[in-house]
């Protein structure tokens, strides 16, 4: 990590975030838990009573540029990294940080990352987050934001330059934050020539075909490759990787004249739902979140199929929504996955680029993105049935117990009724600002200035 200070003040230390901490077994998490002993329950049940997964990032090494040890102080999930002298104003340090941690199975835990797997062919499928130490945020009104992670109040990060090798099975295929730097050696001819045709394409463009992905599955290469991502101006980094993926792509394009490619991966399990809906959302998500705020400023945006509702990272979001096995599936199911991929993807610019302390709001993180949901699921089609935004779908919770409605300026850790505070409650508000009390015009002049 190349540390550059950008503040004001002379630093005598660093803070790195754990997150994968929060899995430790001495992890804080375990201790805000309520839970029962009832008068029948299953190994499960019983299990989730303790903590039994060794999870937690296993430091083996913190150093300098010679590989000197740096002295550092690990607090659940944070680490003091101590600086051998004063970092002033514009200077910058050099260090690493050598590591390793268990992968989650979500089905078991869950997590907003980890793996799923595949029993019938023996396959895996990877979303993978918060897999690093990540730098804390250090802001000249606050100091450092070190608010320990106890699993639900999300992330204060500083933007950065990632370059990011990924070493995997050779017919895996990887999706992640950034650019593709060594296309030529990763992909064949044909994927690229469908990448190309892809940009200018009316429909989404198959990349990876049904047929080629469950051939994958089948051979299982013994061989690896090395994919190699570089990403500018991001505040943090994900990516996914499985032989099972299918990869569909259109172009999307901006206002400066720039192609924006929307991207999925998602297995067969995701199909027929996912090759009809995926792609076209996060389209419709870039030209409509762009519409009200900015142009989207990365080159891709990528949704990935998983078997959990949604988690968002900068240009990659991993989003649930699967038909039953025989490929039916219901209008809520439909407009579920739809739903969860424009917020997911919407998450792009609240909070991924203006950067909000989600640790510390929430609503600015969710409330603002869940507005722009609702203006973006407006577009797509005549009476969407959005779940948040109209003021008739909120007043049962406002009308409720008070005692379980908080502030909508409350800690994520300390929030009743999270969804409908931190999500419904600011997005509606919003919704009538704009639509009763300063009417459209002004108000979307006004949100536009603020993003």
């Amino acid at each position: 990590i190349t540390y550059i200070n950008n503040s004001p003040d002379e630093l005598t230390y660093l803070w790195l975030q754990l997150d994968q901490n929060m899995r430790a077994k001495d992890s804080d998490t375990y201790k805000i838990r309520t839970n029962s002993i009832s008068d029948k329950m299953n190994l499960r049940a019983l299990k989730g009573l303790e903590p039994s997964f060794d999870g937690g990032f296993k430091i083996e090494a913190v150093t300098d540029e010679n590989k000197k040890p740096l002295p550092h102080t690990i607090n659940k999930t944070m680490m003091r990294v101590d600086l051998p002298k004063g970092l002033k104003t514009g200077e910058q340090f050099t260090f690493n940080v050598k590591w390793w941690y268990n992968i989650n199975n979500r089905k078991e835990i869950g997590g907003r990352s980890g793996y799923e797997y595949f029993e019938p062919e023996d396959n895996y499928l990877y979303t993978i987050a918060q897999f690093f130490p990540r730098m804390c945020v250090y802001d000249d009104v606050n100091g450092w934001q070190h608010k320990q992670f106890l699993g639900r109040g999300e992330f204060a990060l500083p933007f950065g330059d990632y370059e990011v090798s990924i070493t995997v099975p050779a017919d895996h295929q990887v999706s992640a934050t950034g650019l593709l730097q060594n296309e030529k050696d990763i992909l064949s001819p044909q994927q690229r020539k469908r990448l190309k045709t892809a940009e200018t394409a009316s429909q989404p463009v198959m990349i990876v075909t049904p047929d080629e992905a469950e051939k994958a599955e089948q051979n299982k290469s013994s061989k690896e490759r090395t994919w190699v991502f570089k990403a500018e101006n991001v505040r943090d980094f994900g990516f996914a990787t499985s032989r099972k993926f299918i990869w569909d792509a259109i172009g999307v394009p901006m206002s400066d004249g720039r192609v924006v490619m929307a991207m999925s991966m998602y297995p067969k399990e995701g199909n027929p739902l996912w090759e009809k809906y995926s792609t076209k959302s996060v389209a419709h998500t870039l030209k409509w979140y762009s519409h009200y705020t900015f142009d989207y400023p990365y080159p891709v945006a990528w949704s990935i199929h998983t078997d959990r509702i949604g988690m968002e990272y900068p240009m990659i979001c991993f989003n649930g929504g699967r038909p039953e096995a025989d490929g039916t599936y219901t209008e809520r199911t439909k407009y579920g996955l739809i739903s969860v991929i424009i917020h997911e993807v919407g998450h792009n610019y609240f909070p991924m680029i203006v950067n909000s302390d989600e640790r510390q709001w929430t609503w600015m993180d969710e409330g603002l993105n869940t507005y722009v949901q609702f203006l973006a699921e407006q577009e797509w089609e005549r009476n969407y049935p959005s779940r948040r935004g109209p003021a008739n779908n909120i007043t049962e919770y406002m009308s409720g117990d008070k005692t379980k409605i908080s502030p909508i300026m409350t800690n994520s850790e300390s929030i009743h009724q999270f969804g409908n505070n931190a999500y419904g409650k600011p997005a509606t508000a919003l919704n009538i600002l704009r639509e009763t009390i300063m009417g459209r015009e002004l108000f979307d002049h006004a949100f536009k200035t603020y993003s």
